[in-house]
C-alpha cells in the first residue's frame, strides 16, 4: 500500500539553475544561456527583479491550442547548440521549435538512482528504455555498467542522442538505437523471447510513431505496461516509469506500476520530480513518477 509521496529533486547540477519563476513562468539558466519558459505551475509572485527576468536570452511564448505550442522570441544571440555536463555525462543542448532543449533536469534523480541499483547489481543488467529521447538516462545506465536497449519514435532524437554518447566517450559501451514504436518493439522483443532486467519509460502525453501510430498515454499505458512485464526477467532489478502534463496523480502511476509487477516482490514508490528556485527556496513540481525495485 502507498504511505507516503516521495518529492525527488537533483542538487547535483552545476550546468543547470531554476533562477526564479512566479506569474506562470519561471527563469532558467542552461549552460552559458538564459532562458524564461511557461510554467503553470508557477502561481507564486517572482522574486528577482524585472531587470533580471529582462536579461534573459530567449523567452518562450506560448501559443495556439496545443498546449506545447508557441514559438521562440530572442533578445540576445544565442549559439545554435551547447555541450552541459551532469557529472561524467556530457551532452548536448539547443533550443527547438517546442519549449525543450533536449534534457529535463529533474531526471537527473532518476539517473543517480538507476545508476547505483546497477553497479551493485549481482551480475550484468539488461535495460530497456523506451520514449528514450536524446539518450541521458540511456547513457547514465551504460555508464553504470548496463547494456541498454534504447527506443524512439523519433529518428531525429535517436541522431542527437548517439551524438550524445559520442560526448560522453561511451562509444564502446553496448547500447543499441531503435528508432520504433515503443509498444511494437516491446511485443516483438515478447515473440522473439527477449528479456530485460530494468525498463524505463518516460512516455509523452501524446505522441505518433514512425508510420504515424497513434500514442496517447492515459488509454494506453495499461497494454503497454502489460507488455512490458511479459520482457521482464525472471529476477528483475527495477522499473521507472515518468509521465509529464497527465491527468494523473503519482499515485496512479503507483498503481499501475503495483499491478505491472504483482508477484514480483521488491518496493514502489511514488512521487514529484521536482526543481528547488535558486531565488526563494520554493520547490516547482515538474513531473509525476513511481518507480519499482528488487528486494
Amino acid at each position: 500500500m502507498l504511505s507516503g509521496l516521495e518529492l525527488l529533486t537533483s542538487p547535483s547540477w552545476r550546468d543547470y539553475e531554476l533562477l526564479d519563476s512566479g506569474g506562470g513562468r519561471k527563469l532558467e539558466r542552461f549552460g552559458p544561456h538564459i532562458f524564461v519558459r511557461p510554467e503553470h505551475q508557477a502561481v507564486w509572485q517572482r522574486t528577482l527583479p524585472e531587470a533580471r527576468w529582462q536579461a534573459a536570452q530567449g523567452v518562450f511564448e506560448p501559443g495556439g491550442g496545443d498546449e506545447m505550442g508557441g514559438k521562440w522570441q530572442f533578445r540576445q544571440k544565442v549559439a545554435p547548440a551547447w555541450e552541459m555536463t551532469y557529472g561524467a555525462l556530457r551532452f548536448k543542448a539547443q533550443m527547438s521549435t517546442s519549449r525543450h532543449m533536449g534534457v529535463f533536469p529533474e531526471q537527473a534523480a532518476h539517473w543517480e538512482w538507476m545508476a547505483e541499483r546497477i553497479r551493485t547489481a549481482n551480475g550484468p543488467v539488461n535495460v530497456l528504455n523506451l520514449f528514450g529521447y536524446t539518450g541521458l538516462a540511456t547513457l547514465a545506465c551504460a555508464a553504470a555498467g548496463a547494456k541498454v536497449t534504447h527506443v524512439d519514435a523519433s529518428k531525429k532524437a535517436v541522431g542527437w542522442a548517439r551524438e550524445n554518447q559520442a560526448l560522453s566517450a561511451l562509444g564502446e559501451r553496448p547500447i543499441r538505437w531503435i528508432v520504433d514504436d515503443a509498444l511494437k518493439f516491446v511485443l516483438r522483443e515478447n515473440r522473439r523471447r527477449v528479456s530485460y532486467d530494468a525498463i524505463v519509460l518516460d512516455p509523452p502525453k501524446f505522441g505518433r510513431g514512425p508510420k504515424g501510430e497513434i500514442w496517447d498515454c492515459l488509454q494506453m499505458l495499461p497494454e503497454l505496461l502489460a507488455a512490458c512485464r511479459a520482457v521482464l526477467s525472471p529476477r528483475p532489478l527495477f522499473v521507472v516509469l515518468t509521465a509529464y502534463a497527465i491527468r494523473a496523480s503519482a499515485a496512479s502511476l503507483y498503481f499501475a506500476l503495483q499491478e505491472m509487477t504483482a508477484g514480483l516482490g521488491g518496493s514502489a514508490a511514488a512521487g514529484e520530480l521536482a526543481t528547488i528556485e535558486k531565488s526563494a527556496g520554493r520547490v516547482l513540481s515538474n513531473a509525476i513518477f513511481a518507480r519499482w525495485r528488487s528486494a
